[in-house]
């Protein structure tokens, strides 16, 4: 159909079909010139569109719906999504309205008492949480539950760890530990809600920690799901914030982290690796410090608090094999089971030995092209440097997760810990510092794609290119 830029918007009933009008065709190309599978394309049509959805044509003649986005309407036009495969580019026909009963995204009977949502897009089957605020693995807001439709494994079956939730600079022994997932309950927001797309937008509070300059920040985070769409979007936004972590100067950036569970003696991912070879250090100084002050404080603290005396008759297993939770919360000044003069002194203690440990000069920096298999190092761990595309994936299974950032992270601490059971994925460099700018957008991908994770990352990066003739 050809365009008519001069003429004014025409409103279009979807109930009369005489009334439809001309409209631009929407070109859609993909810059790296492969195959597209159910990618979000979003456009805009210079008509205020009656209705929420529409049904396009491709040039391939396959007919596909269109979600109007109801956040994004400006008066003349009406911008709508649609979840589209081809190769190489098509070109999308608006043909009329869709019924009301399309195929798309459903929503599932929940598992968690906390949770908002439970989704199943057609490629994953996932639970969005409000948190609880509790203070516990299972009190997190985030995405709690997370698998494949086609594998069938839940990610994260116990419900006591999260997808999405963001830690430094408040969860840093500077700021006594503060964990905003644990330690905070979120508001989420329907922005979009549809067969097509899903975006919901969390709101919360940090709690306030040691240091001043973080009081009283506030949060959100954009959640995007797609129809079909094998990878889902997050943007992190966090109140202006400047401090010091790691003896270094932190200004607006924070940690992301990535958790997944598979119980003890076994790993979900047990491979990890960055796009151009993986640069890193392995081991956690730090993680065996905090260790060791457990010990240590559990022989030697005079602290009368009850809550002390819960980790006390917590804390009497084999800690390696423990959820992190018994590493940090004891000297986190939310629990209140040590007085904030304590948890200062002996998180101080914990970093100044850290400080020195992290930069020994036997603990050098590597270079890997292959995959790293983390599992084989010490401490299970491995702090990667820069990157914007990482991957984490099962050597047997071949299951896999790649992140784009849209801004390189400066840093990454990946854990894949057998003896817990225990994967993550963070956006931070020794002791807790962040590394990832507030407000990029990260992109996630899942599925089955441990041999061609480079091409999927480089999809992420390069989403389809979209004009109107």
């Amino acid at each position: 159909m050809s365009a008519h830029p001069t003429r004014p918007a025409v409103p279009v009933s979807p109930t009369s079909q005489e009334e439809f009008v001309s409209l631009p065709d929407v070109h859609v190309r993909d810059p790296l010139g492969g195959r597209r599978r159910n990618e979000p394309v979003v456009f805009t049509v210079p008509v205020e569109l009656e209705g929420d959805l529409w049904t396009a044509r491709t040039a391939e003649g396959d007919e596909v719906t269109c979600q109007v986005l109801r956040a994004q309407q400006a008066p003349g036009s009406t911008t709508l999504v649609a979840a589209v495969s081809f190769v190489g580019e098509t070109k999308l026909t608006l043909t009329g309205p869709a019924a009301a009963d399309v195929d798309g995204i459903r929503e599932l009977p929940a598992r968690e008492a906390d949770a908002f949502v439970r989704l199943d897009t057609g490629v994953f089957d996932l639970e969005m949480c409000r948190g609880t605020a509790q203070g516990t693995g299972s009190s997190k807001w985030g995405l709690r539950h997370f698998s494949s439709t086609a594998e069938g494994v839940d990610l994260l079956p116990s419900g006591n760890n999260a997808i999405g939730g963001f830690y430094g600079p408040f969860f840093t022994p500077e700021n006594g530990l503060i964990n905003p997932p644990e330690h905070t309950t979120v508001e989420i927001e329907v922005v979009e809600r549809g067969p097509v797309q899903h975006h919901y937008r969390m709101h919360g509070t940090v709690p306030d920690g040691l240091l001043p300059e973080l009081r009283g920040k506030r949060f959100s985070i954009d959640w995007v799901f797609t129809h079909g769409s094998s990878h889902f979007t997050r943007v992190y936004r966090v109140d202006e914030f400047q401090t010091v972590i790691n003896g270094r100067s932190v200004t607006n950036k924070i940690t992301v982290g990535d958790e997944f569970e598979s119980g003890q003696g076994s790993v979900v991912f047990d491979r990890f690796a960055a796009l151009g070879g993986t640069r890193y250090r392995s081991g956690d100084p730090y993680a065996g410090q905090l260790a060791d002050m457990v010990g240590d404080t559990l022989a030697t603290s005079t602290s009368r608090s009850e809550t002390f005396d819960r980790f006390r008759t917590a804390l009497t297993g084999d800690i390696e094999a423990a959820h992190w939770d018994l590493y940090w919360r004891l000297f986190c000044v939310w629990e209140g089971a040590l007085d904030e003069a304590e948890i200062r002194e002996r998180l101080g203690r914990v970093r100044a030995a850290s400080h020195v440990l992290a930069d020994l000069p036997d603990r050098r920096w590597q270079l890997d092209a292959e995959p790293v298999d983390v599992s084989a190092v010490e401490h299970e761990t491995v702090f990667a440097g820069p990157a914007a595309k990482t991957v984490e994936f099962h050597s047997e299974t071949g299951r896999t997760m790649v992140w784009w950032t849209s801004a390189p992270s400066g840093a990454f601490q990946i854990v894949q810990r057998p003896q817990s059971g225990w994967v993550n994925w963070g956006t931070n460099g020794e002791n807790e510092c962040p590394e990832l700018p507030v407000g990029v957008t990260v992109r996630t991908a899942y599925g089955q794609f441990a041999d061609s994770w480079s091409a999927v990352a480089d999809q992420l990066e390069s989403p389809p290119v979209v004009t109107q003739s």
